[in-house]
């Protein structure tokens, strides 16, 4: 079994993650403990393909969704579908939780509602799980001896809450095409290959996934080009966006307020604060200081 155990600089955050058993790993990326001071009391998240559940084993977080959306407290945790907007979190001075990144597609089996019904809409974990079972399971993680048995104590939960879920055969075929390109493909040729046409694929995505194709697509891109940003190094925009399919370095740097609300300049610099000011951080490489 592969676990990932990463420490924070000296202020002190561990974080411990590994895949689940099948068949949980085709729906699932990692499940992780998360414990600490956080190195900010906000953070933003970008939109990235991925979905997000969290059981709150601390005080309670803050959750804002859009700057004309009010912040939200979460106390017993929340889930987040794929996100189209920046996530704003506000953290307690120190956090302790045990949560999922899922699949663009693994949040559908475990909801009772389309998933579309959730998009940049964050609730609260008892919403879909209900208040006594989200209880209990907090109960039995609180005494758990360390992450690995709660990570397996949330584990057992999802594989008893797993559904059969229409549409999923499909919508995981054509996001793996999607993220094996890049973002880089015709959605067209997508539907075409299926064999359905382009209305019905992007009704299945709105359902399992919460976005269109199209969206899960540019999500994709762009998250793929941040991540190969070297921020302590010096950065050829024009090339980065040519190498990404971007039409110019016009349409990159919209894309990058669009998805982020920064300049990729202005991004770069924040990332670079991250590194001078926590250097080896457990959580660099994605959020960003909001302060």
């Amino acid at each position: 079994m592969r676990c990932r155990r990463g420490v924070g600089d000296a202020v002190g955050m561990e974080y411990v993650s590994r895949p689940p058993r099948p068949p949980l790993d085709g729906l699932i990326g990692d499940i992780y403990y998360l414990e600490g001071a956080p190195p900010y009391a906000r953070l933003t998240l970008p939109p990235s393909p991925s979905a997000l559940l969290v059981v709150n084993l601390g005080a309670p977080f803050r959750i804002r969704a859009g700057a004309e959306i009010e912040t939200a407290e979460y106390g017993d945790g929340c889930v987040v579908s794929m996100p189209t907007r920046v996530l704003e979190f506000g953290y307690p001075l120190r956090t302790r939780s045990v949560g999922v990144h899922f699949k663009p597609w693994g949040l559908a089996p475990f909801v009772p509602m389309p998933v579309a019904e959730l998009c940049d809409r964050p609730v609260t974990i008892e919403q879909v799980w209900s208040r006594a079972a989200v209880a209990e399971l907090r109960d039995r993680m609180a005494t758990a001896d360390g992450p690995q048995e709660m990570l397996t104590l949330l584990e057992e939960e999802l594989m008893r809450r797993l559904c059969e879920t229409a549409g999923l055969g499909l919508v995981r075929h054509t996001s793996r095409v999607i993220a094996a390109t890049g973002g880089a493909v015709a959605i067209g040729d997508l539907s075409l290959a299926a064999g359905v046409s382009g209305t019905h694929l992007a009704q299945r995505f709105k359902e399992v996934i919460g976005v269109t194709p199209k969206r899960l697509a540019r999500t994709c891109r762009f998250t793929a080009t941040v991540f190969a940003i070297d921020p302590a190094g010096p950065i050829d925009w024009g090339d980065l966006a040519g190498r990404a399919g971007y039409f110019d370095q016009a349409h990159f740097g919209h894309e990058f307020r669009a998805f982020t609300g920064l300049t990729p300049t202005q991004y770069v610099e924040v990332r670079r604060r991250f590194l001078r000011e926590h250097p080896g951080h457990t959580l660099d490489g994605w959020p960003l200081p909001a302060d």
